[in-house]
């Protein structure tokens, strides 16, 4: 149980030839609140947690400096480097249409109101009533009484241990840190829709690919059959050629699941629902950007996500002073004037003014260790937030690594497949010409055609797992390679 030591005041109804306080005692006790309001505020002072960074990138040269939030830097539209006007235009859509960027904006906007509701408590209560009542005690001849109020009443507390001006801050870092998670929404769905867009157009290359390979087995059924009926080869050939054309036409029909999927996929990231989104069938025109030999290192400030883990830390910060401020004495300043008369008529009359002024001060004594449970649970909650920032930081290093590790070693993947599919399409061209001479059987052809087909399916998944890799990096640098957007 609290107990509480207080000086209480007069009722703010008191009349006006009873003052509360003398002049000297009214100055005397405002003078006292205003020197405890040059007390310094409580609570430890906000330090961006250290985090231990390497010097260099393990798969660029480069080198790094300690990372600061950055989440005001504007990131540009960072999917023009893939230089596709249709992929622009459903870019353009995804911040008006996604509904996690509306949630994350109606976050940002509550934050911004708790925020307001801290300020608020800087200013003075001011409050105002008014009321009538009739009463009668007894049967005596005086019959009933009126009793008529008006009245204006304010009260104030001084912020004397800054247990307000820590709560602003912790509700301004933490609208800041929504902010962040605004820009984290809008970069990760818009990379999200870029990477099944160009996953979209991959399988359209497919598509083509599948397409112009069962032209080219359609046609050469077509030789077989005529060589079967010349008696040149026996039924086995054409059987195995009707078998492979079939089997190509069952891929090629394969393909339409996942474009379906990654079509759906599109269509609700840009806020509309699948049935009214269609993407239609076109080549590939985006190209891989360039990565720059040297990443800068303060491209990683542009993280969102270490922007608002960083700005949580500084509001659990300031809630460890909020916390901290209860355990001293709170001083609360009022003052009320108002009107009472018994009869209505009267009410405004100067002989029914009165008025208060008045000063308070109460300290808990003693609270079973409530108030030092509260500060624990404060450190606790800032350590936890340190922590979640440290390891944002370090899984970002991780994403940025992985993604140049997959971009490089892609690439002499890219580099050698592309010899591979060279080699293989001269094999198939060599086998047909054998075939046709007669000095090569059918089952020679089709196993070099096979092989052919999937080197090339092979090479067209890889393109599409390094433009996959190269959005991941745009994300884990926080969108966008130029430091100068």
């Amino acid at each position: 149980m609290k107990s509480k030591v207080a000086l209480v005041l007069p009722s703010r109804h008191t009349s006006h030839t009873q003052r509360p306080l003398g002049k000297s005692g009214l100055a005397l006790a405002i003078a006292a609140c205003l020197g405890l309001g040059a007390c310094s505020t409580v609570g430890p002072t906000h330090e961006r947690p250290s985090v231990a960074v390497p010097d260099a990138y393990k798969n660029v040269a480069g080198v790094w400096k300690p990372a600061q939030p950055g989440d005001r830097l504007p990131r540009g539209k960072w999917w023009q480097i893939y230089q596709d006007p249709q992929l622009d235009a459903l870019a353009e859509r995804v911040a008006s249409g996604n509904q996690s960027i509306r949630q994350a904006e109606a976050r940002y906007r509550q934050a911004q109101a708790l925020m307001r509701q801290a300020q608020s408590d800087r200013s003075p209560f001011l409050t105002g009533g008014a009321s009538a009542a009739r009463t009668r005690s007894g049967d005596g001849p005086g019959g009933a009484r009126g009793s008529y109020d008006l009245d204006v009443a304010a009260s104030w507390e001084p912020d004397l241990w800054g247990r307000v001006r820590r709560a602003v801050e912790a509700g301004e870092a933490q609208a800041q840190a929504a902010a962040a998670d605004v820009e984290s929404a809008r970069l990760a769905v818009t990379a999200a829709l870029v990477q099944n867009y160009l996953a979209v157009r991959v399988l359209d290359t497919q598509a083509r690919l599948l397409d112009e390979t069962v032209s080219s087995y359609a046609r050469f059924l077509k030789l077989t059959q005529n060589r079967y009926n010349a008696g040149v080869v026996g039924k086995l050939d054409v059987v195995q050629a009707e078998a492979q054309l079939k089997s190509t036409q069952a891929q090629r029909v394969e393909l339409g699941v996942l474009r379906a999927q990654l079509e759906h996929a599109i269509a609700v990231l840009v806020g509309e629902t699948p049935a009214t989104v269609a993407i239609a069938p076109a080549p590939l025109v985006a190209s891989l950007p360039q990565i720059p030999v040297g990443l800068p290192s303060e491209l990683l400030q542009r993280r969102p996500d270490i922007a608002s883990a960083e700005r949580n830390v500084a509001a659990a910060n300031a809630r460890i002073g909020v916390a901290q401020s209860a355990l001293y004495p709170s001083v609360t300043l009022s003052a009320g004037a108002g009107l009472r008369s018994a009869t209505l008529p009267d009410l405004l009359r100067a002989p029914n003014l009165f008025w208060a002024l008045g000063a308070g001060a109460a300290q808990v004594l003693f609270d079973g260790g409530t108030r030092q449970a509260v500060i624990d649970q404060a450190r606790a909650a800032h350590d936890a937030e340190v922590a979640l920032y440290r390891q944002t930081v370090l899984t970002s290093f991780q994403e940025v690594e992985d993604n140049l590790a997959a971009l490089r070693i892609l690439e002499e993947e890219a580099a050698l497949l592309a010899a591979a599919v060279a080699a293989a399409r001269q094999s198939v061209q060599l086998s047909e010409n054998r075939y046709k001479a007669g000095t090569a059987n059918f089952l020679e052809v089709i196993t070099v055609r096979a092989i052919a087909l999937s080197n090339e399916r092979t090479a067209v998944a890889l393109l599409g797992r390094r433009f996959a890799a190269s959005v991941q990096l745009v994300r884990a640098l926080g969108g966008g390679w130029e430091t100068g957007q």
